[in-house]
């Protein structure tokens, strides 16, 4: 069980640094997502399932969703996509 948590600590870490980094900002968002379902999974080691549940249904649910609604608003993903299609 140690293992598994030292795993879990490492793919936090790695997604936190990972979200600063990335250029795009779908996989941005879709990180971020990682990072929150990590996170929960980490609080239910912990045994405060009450925090698992928010964290699950915040972080990962209604943040990313939010986000994803901001980036069609403002046409960030239509200008990727159309902008990958001019190129290849």
């Amino acid at each position: 069980m140690k293992i598994f948590e030292i795993v879990l600590l490492c793919c936090l870490i790695a997604c936190a640094v990972s979200v600063c980094f990335v250029k795009d900002l779908l996989a941005s968002i879709i990180v971020f997502m990682s990072y929150s379902l990590i996170m929960a999974v980490i609080w239910v080691l912990l045994q405060s399932p009450d925090l698992a549940i928010t964290e699950a249904a915040v972080g990962a649910g209604v943040t990313s969703v939010l986000f994803f609604v901001t980036l069609k608003k403002i046409h960030a993903v239509r200008k990727e996509d159309d902008h990958e299609q001019r190129e290849g």
